[in-house]
């Protein structure tokens, strides 16, 4: 993209009754999916991952040192422009999001350290956010003063209001914990498609910046290289195989329902529609993730055989040897 091209694509904005409509629906919907997500925490197991704090130590590790890194680099390596890299930034320091316990638990994962590392990574965004934002945007030439470090803070103080209100529902009234849980996901897969479609009709063909080359490479490349360092650094810490799958969908799944709120509310109309990149990018981590179910099901399966005809024969003639003897 060209200077001019890119600003005349920031000043694409919707008209003030859409773009009302948007930023209502998306914080609506912010608010719901918090309650969902602090239903799955349970205060007894946080409380006993703390006073063993592993897990925490690979929830920050990973979360906080994998996805902002390889945003950066990703930002460097295709010469974004200011505006553009901020997005991939925010989008990159993001904490998990409720999606990857559902991943996790396809991939028959350990759900315990994956609600853990969703509850910790949405717990301490509150001040990693904004601090690795500032770390990261020196590498960007008059990026600092771009950055509404206070309206970020503001967003993540409110997003922690609707948490805990979803941890005493579950500490209290824990009956109602998995409807809310459920009625959340389903919510909050309904309004991607529903934000999709308002801000396409707001914005006209100008929704195709966030569909350029570079930050489709970016969305494809970002989720992977987060599930194969969370995988790694797992394996570094020897945990075993559950858990390792359960570090990998942590790692590279976001909050793209906190990313795009944050760029929208927090943000300049000038940023038009790059907020979307969030659902771009959502997009992509879950078929990149789907993926590797099907690739994780089907090693399963076949392994399964191949141990099924083994081992019945095997135990078949060690019990009539044994029959034998006892004759």
């Amino acid at each position: 993209m060209t200077t001019a091209n890119t600003s005349s694509v920031y000043r694409a904005t919707m008209s003030p009754v859409m773009d009302k409509a948007v930023n209502i629906l998306m914080i609506t919907v912010l608010f719901i999916t918090m309650v969902s997500l602090g239903c799955t925490m349970e205060v007894s197991k946080i409380k006993g991952h703390i006073l063993k704090p592993k897990g925490v130590a690979i929830a920050v590790l990973s979360q906080y040192g994998i996805m902002p890194l390889t945003a950066f680099c990703l930002a460097k390596a295709f010469q974004l422009d200011e505006m553009t890299a901020v997005v991939v930034l925010i989008c990159g320091c993001c904490p998990g999001g409720n999606l990857s316990n559902i991943l996790a638990l396809a991939l028959q994962g350990d759900m315990n350290l994956s609600i853990l590392m969703t509850s910790c990574s949405t717990l301490l965004a509150l001040g990693m956010m904004p601090l690795l934002l500032y770390i990261y945007c020196q590498g960007f030439a008059d990026l600092q003063n771009s950055v509404p470090y206070v309206d970020i803070v503001i967003s993540l103080v409110m997003i922690l209001i609707p948490c805990g209100a979803g941890i005493l529902i579950n500490y209290y009234r824990p009956q109602y914990a998995k409807t809310i849980t459920k009625v959340g996901l389903t919510i909050m897969m309904l309004s991607i498609l529903a934000v999709g479609i308002l801000t396409s009709i707001g914005v006209g063909g100008s929704i195709l910046t966030v569909l350029a080359p570079p930050l489709m490479a970016i969305s494809v490349l970002m989720p992977l290289i987060g599930y194969a360092f969370g995988y790694i650094i797992s394996s570094l810490f020897r945990l075993n195989q559950a858990e390792r799958r359960t570090v990998a969908m942590e790692t590279g799944c976001q909050n793209i329902q906190l990313c795009s709120t944050i760029l929208k509310i927090a943000f300049p109309p000038t940023i038009g529609p790059l907020f979307l990149f969030p659902l771009v990018f959502g997009t992509l981590q879950l078929l990149e993730a789907l993926a590797l179910i099907v690739l994780f099901r089907c090693h399963q399966r076949f392994t399964k055989k191949d141990k099924e005809t083994y081992q019945p024969a095997a135990a078949e003639d060690t019990l009539k040897e044994h029959c034998e003897g006892t004759v």
